[in-house]
């Protein structure tokens, strides 16, 4: 009977001890239809350089058409969570999948991203102490080269290394945190990782971005109207999570609320001043109507006059590149503005911004074996 070599046996028995050391990690993943993306996404993670015993993976759905449950049900050991609220948002979701599971990680992530593989040795470390509630790294777009759009969302994915004042979508958090805060708020349609990031500082966490690669994100933005709706969105959720940060005495997102409503407000707000006055035909009319139209489009396009050169040293772009990025910086604030004024509309009105209802039914799926 052929025995294992007593040095082999001893380096096997410490590798295990190391693994069983490591912490548990529900991975927590969301989409609505996401039939092209939900497969690599388990993929990445069940790729991780980590031990897959360690790890539990939950895909919630939050009201598919297509075929992304089917998709998750075949990969094995994946628990899928079907939603079907009447207004599904991303909140519900997260909430859903970390309540689930019990490990004392949670990584979030969108079913849209590609996890690295190292990452979870690399956040494991930086989330041990004990004031560290939530641990982000480097996001990069897949594609930056299929489209402009794309090619800004990889610019602007991250922050800078250190303790930071928020985290995005994907990132690990402690359960502890989660439980202390009572989670993701489910109700908002955009903003809920920063609104959750916010009250997890309060109650005396740290969230730390540790500059190390993460996942990458496949935006898969091609087209105008796609970019409209997001920063449309983007202004919805600016105005939402500073209401609730206002109320809570933080300045955070003032200053990004402020330089929407001066630029957007001021660029519109001169134009609705100029039209009328230019209507008039009187010279002296038309000569304050033309400046105050200078004036309106001098303070939107302040990024493509005044920040090329800071944008080609911060962003290390060639020149071509930073003007297409001020243009960006500049225009952006215009449908910024426009969810802005949707977030007040509705809260006068009782009328929130809401998504579209799901089409399916609710259910937990049981791990396949």
């Amino acid at each position: 009977m052929h025995k294992e070599p007593p040095a082999m046996t001893h380096l096997s028995d410490k590798t295990q001890a190391i693994e069983n050391a490591l912490p548990h990690i529900d991975c927590v993943l969301i989409g609505i239809n996401s039939e092209k993306t939900v497969g690599r996404c388990i993929e990445s993670i069940q790729a991780a350089d980590y031990p897959t015993k360690r790890l539990h993976i939950y895909y919630v759905d939050g009201g598919s058409s297509d075929a992304s449950i089917t998709i998750a049900k075949q990969y094995e050991g994946v628990i899928t969570i079907a939603l079907r609220p009447v207004h599904p948002t991303p909140g519900l979701g997260r909430n859903a999948g970390w309540k689930t599971g019990s490990s004392p990680l949670i990584q979030f992530l969108d079913s849209d991203t590609i996890l690295d593989p190292g990452w979870f040795s690399s956040a494991i470390k930086a989330i041990r102490p004990e004031k560290i509630g939530a641990v982000q790294g480097l996001l990069s777009e897949l594609y930056p080269e299929r489209s402009f759009y794309n090619w800004i969302g990889n610019l602007e994915w991250n922050g800078l290394k250190g303790e930071c004042e928020s985290f995005g979508g994907n990132v690990i958090v402690k359960r502890d945190a989660l439980e202390m805060t009572g989670g993701y708020d489910e109700e908002m349609v955009g903003g809920e990782d920063p609104e959750l990031s916010r009250r997890i500082i309060r109650a005396g966490w740290k969230v730390i971005q540790t500059g190390v690669p993460m996942a990458q994100h496949d935006l898969a933005m091609t087209r105008f109207k796609q970019y409209l709706r997001r920063t449309f969105r983007t202004g919805y959720a600016f105005a939402a999570v500073r209401e609730r940060e206002r109320s809570a005495g933080s300045r955070f997102w003032q200053y990004e609320y402020r330089k929407i409503i001066i630029k957007g407000g001021g660029f519109s707000f001169s134009l609705l001043l100029a039209i009328p006055l230019m209507a008039v035909g009187a010279p002296a009319a038309s000569i304050t109507a033309l400046a105050l139209a200078a004036l309106g489009t001098a303070l939107l396009l302040n990024p493509r006059i005044f920040k090329v050169g800071q944008f080609m040293r911060e962003q290390q772009l060639a020149r071509k590149e930073a003007r297409s990025y001020a243009w960006h910086c500049s225009l952006v604030v215009l449908p910024q503005l426009a969810g802005v004024l949707r977030y007040h509309i509705g809260r006068i009105f009782n009328k929130p911004l809401r998504n579209r209802p799901a089409r399916i039914a609710s259910e937990i799926s049981v791990q396949t074996p």
